[in-house]
């Protein structure tokens, strides 16, 4: 299903012209850290759920532009940018503007999580590695070969640490036994941090989503 697919129109966009109180209440009403702000038809960035409650409620919008948060996605932004900008911005929603900057909508946080869980890294069988080099010494074109030169499959790869120039990549490998991958990747000298056949370390991760997913439905 296209990204697009999950934009919603459920609350309209504010105009600056509305009241504190009107955005205090719409606040009240729902579980968005944030609501967009549109002057006339053109959007202009998003008021924060904790702003609001410091504001007077008869004042308008237009009097606080000067806290207005203008981040947003286009429809055509990829989904992994986009929970990208979710984490940078500290928000629960985020804009959709087209290539015109026309506002279109929003995306939900929660919904742009279930993408990541039905990725194969979470949704295949498999195992997890995570192993530890020099910054400068890593490569993933080097941890890719050391998996396809043992027969398996990576099904995906991320960087889950740095720290005093040391790299720690998890790896997520399409095969049951890991010994040999394991072996193969000590003697390229990296660091085996975690290396299991049954991947709790994905367990955690679904586990923590799972929760996550729980409290932004509450």
């Amino acid at each position: 299903m296209p990204l697009s697919e999950y934009i919603i129109n459920d609350i309209k966009a504010l105009q600056v012209e509305d009241s504190i109180k009107d955005v205090q209440e719409l606040f009240h009403q729902l579980t968005f850290s944030h609501i967009p702000i549109k002057r006339h038809e053109n959007y202009i960035g998003c008021i924060s759920e904790t702003d609001a409650h410091c504001f007077e409620s008869e004042k308008t919008l237009s009097e606080y532009l000067y806290v207005i948060e203008g981040f947003y996605v286009r429809q055509h932004t990829l989904w992994l940018d986009v929970l990208e900008s979710f984490a940078q911005n500290d928000t629960n929603i985020m804009p959709v503007l087209d290539d015109n900057n026309n506002y279109l909508g929003y995306y939900e946080l929660n919904d742009i999580i279930s993408l990541f869980n039905h990725t194969p890294f979470f949704a295949e069988p498999g195992g997890i590695i995570i192993v530890e080099k020099g910054y400068n010494d890593y490569s993933f074109s080097e941890i890719c070969q050391i998996v396809e030169s043992n027969n398996a499959k990576l099904l995906g790869a991320f960087i889950s640490k740095i720290e005093n120039d040391v790299i720690q990549v998890t790896i997520k490998i399409g095969s049951a036994g890991l010994g040999e991958i394991i072996q193969t990747f000590r003697r390229y000298s990296y660091n085996i941090i975690s290396g299991h056949e049954e991947d709790a370390f994905l367990k955690n991760l679904k586990d923590r989503s799972d929760y996550l997913n729980k409290y932004l439905n509450l």
